[in-house]
């Protein structure tokens, strides 16, 4: 994938030292109020999970697989650069994602999301919340809008 003025980016596992940029990124997406705000801690905690856009040392681009549950997951925490969107690293991001997905043999991933769209380009298809397992909620009790979520619930099943 071209970068941004000819650097070439590519997507790689995230490592400790992109800790502080996931944060910074989710948290800008968060005050727009487009996700939820993530501790460093929880980055931390779940560093396996992301992956990222990087240009050198820069990252422009962010998304997480986090096992939920036997035979699912969920694609979080993506985030693209305002300076770098409308380029396919969002597509390119969760597409590396799927394919975690299926190495693990996880043939369900689903999101919620402001971005249905996106998501339905993708392959992505609607679905009920209330069908999601109850285990998925813990994040959405620390949500202000909860239990009032108005995120779009949608879901990837492989070989669909």
């Amino acid at each position: 994938m071209n970068g941004h003025g000819g650097q070439p980016g590519r997507i790689r596992p995230a490592r400790m030292g992109d800790v502080h940029r996931i944060h910074e990124m989710l948290n800008g997406f968060a005050d727009q109020r487009l996700m939820l705000p993530r501790a460093v801690s929880s980055i931390y905690d779940h560093l396996r999970d992301f992956v990222v856009y990087a240009e050198g040392e820069q990252l422009f681009g962010i998304c997480a697989l986090q096992i939920c549950w036997d035979n699912l997951a969920e694609i979080r925490s993506l985030a693209v650069d305002v300076s770098r969107q409308k380029m396919g690293i969002g597509r390119s991001l969760v597409s590396s994602c799927l394919d975690e997905a299926r190495l693990l043999e996880i043939g369900q991933v689903f999101t919620l999301t402001y971005q249905a769209p996106f998501f339905r380009k993708l392959g992505f298809q609607d679905t009920d919340k209330q069908l999601l397992p109850h285990k998925i909620w813990s994040d959405c009790l620390h949500c202000p809008k909860f239990p009032d979520c108005d995120e779009d619930a949608l879901i990837w099943r492989a070989g669909a």
